[in-house]
């Protein structure tokens, strides 16, 4: 499962990103994208190993207070969804 997502996250772009965004109605700024796209880029792997250990809220002052409540909102969403694949 790991080389799946390590795959997918190699060939990620800041555009893939955007869409998805724009598809849960967060619409992001420069800022916040370019910011998203290097988190995710940097941090996955470490996201992945142990997943409990991430704590988003650490991240609310990169975001305007509504699109960080939609995301939060996304991000509990999958990781319900999902976690058990981790």
């Amino acid at each position: 499962m790991f080389n799946i997502i390590e795959r997918y996250i190699s060939k990620l772009s800041k555009e893939d990103i955007n869409n998805f965004a724009k598809s849960k109605n967060i619409i992001l700024n420069e800022n916040e994208l370019d910011f998203t796209y290097s988190f995710i880029k940097k941090n996955y792997k470490d996201i992945l190993k142990n997943p409990n250990l991430f704590n988003i809220d650490l991240y609310k002052n990169k975001y305007q207070s509504d699109n960080f409540n939609k995301i939060k909102k996304v991000f509990v969403e999958y990781f319900s969804k999902y976690q058990k694949f981790l």
